[in-house]
Order: structure tokens, then sequence, then C-alpha cells
């Protein structure tokens, strides 16, 4: 059975990170659900850069869900935006307590996560400008991901294709990480601090 991935957008959401984990995942095979969330319904958000991207579903329509993988992509406000989302919160706090994977990259670690209190036992890391709101256990400011247990955090729109890479590690196994980053001309080996 394939496993499963929920990515969370909203209006002003990094487009750089949002596409790159929905595009590396679905390379791997990942069966990935792009969860718009909108104050009006719509399946379209405006990124922070101007760029249109088109969701699956609404967050509403996944309250009853389940996924391996909850990934959180960055960018202001959209990262406000998603951490208002109490549909959200809701799925987010299931899956940490499911001990599932969940991860997050930019402003996401700190606004999303660590604003909820789902960082407060782990190491994490984030965009520099908002480390020191990260409200984790440690803060690691030099490694680009960083993995504790199933949470894996990222710095940034420059690191995106490394946190992507590592979720389908995480996911899938480092033969599937090797297999999607070969023929995109990566460097496979691992980039994420454990």
């Amino acid at each position: 059975m394939p496993k499963t991935a929920l990515i969370p957008i909203a209006d002003g959401c990094e487009e750089i990170e949002a596409i790159t984990i929905i595009d590396v995942l679905r390379r791997a095979g990942v069966e990935v659900s792009v969860a718009a969330v909108n104050q009006d319904k719509s399946l379209s958000i405006n990124g922070a850069h101007s760029i249109q991207i088109n969701a699956d579903c609404t967050i509403d329509s996944c309250a009853n869900s389940a996924w391996d993988l909850i990934a959180v992509p960055g960018g202001i406000p959209g990262a406000e935006h998603l951490a208002s989302c109490q549909n959200l919160d809701a799925l987010l706090r299931s899956q940490v307590q499911g001990g599932k994977l969940y991860g997050a990259i930019c402003a996401a670690p700190a606004l999303v996560l660590g604003s909820k209190g789902l960082l407060v036992d782990k190491i994490a890391t984030g965009h520099p400008m908002f480390q020191q709101n990260l409200n984790a256990k440690e803060l690691n400011s030099e490694s680009r991901v960083v993995v504790d247990g199933n949470c894996i955090t990222s710095q940034g729109p420059g690191t995106a294709l490394d946190f992507a890479l590592e979720l389908v590690e995480q996911l899938c196994g480092v033969v599937k990480r090797e297999e999607v980053g070969a023929p995109m001309v990566l460097t496979t080996s691992a980039t994420a601090y454990y």
C-alpha cells in the first residue's frame, strides 16, 4: 500500500517549499493530498510571490482522515494562516500523538509547530529569522535539515530539496531516496542531523 502525505497550503505560502515537497514526494510514489486552507473554501491559493497553486481538496474535508506524514511549508503570511487553522491544529496533534511523521520548513517550525507546543521535546531548526521563537527542546541552527524521532524540520527555500528528500527517506527508506534523487542530478548523501 502506498504511503500517504498531507501538504496544507494557504495564501502567502512559500511556493518553492510547497511545490518541492509535493513534487518530490509524488516522484517517490507517495499519495499526496494538497489541502487548501482558505476562508472562502476555494482550492486555489496565491503564494508569497504571486504564484497560484491549486489544491486537491480543502483542509475541512481532511478532518476525519489519516496520513503517514503531514509536512507544512513556510512563507509569510502563509505559515501564519496555517497556524490559525483549527482543523490543521487537530490533525497535527493527532499525528504527533499517534507517533506518525510530521515536519515543517522555514517559518512553519516556529509558527505552526512550536507555537502549539509540538516541538517542546524535539531538537529542531527553522528559518534563521524565526529560530529565536522555535519553542523547541533544543535549536540546531547549523543543520539544513534536522530529524528528531518522528519530527523533521528545515531552514527555508534553499533547503527545500534536502527537506523533501529527507521526507522520502523517512517515509520510504534510503533506497527510494536515492532512486528519486539520482535522476534529479542531486547528491543523495544524507544532509540531515539525527
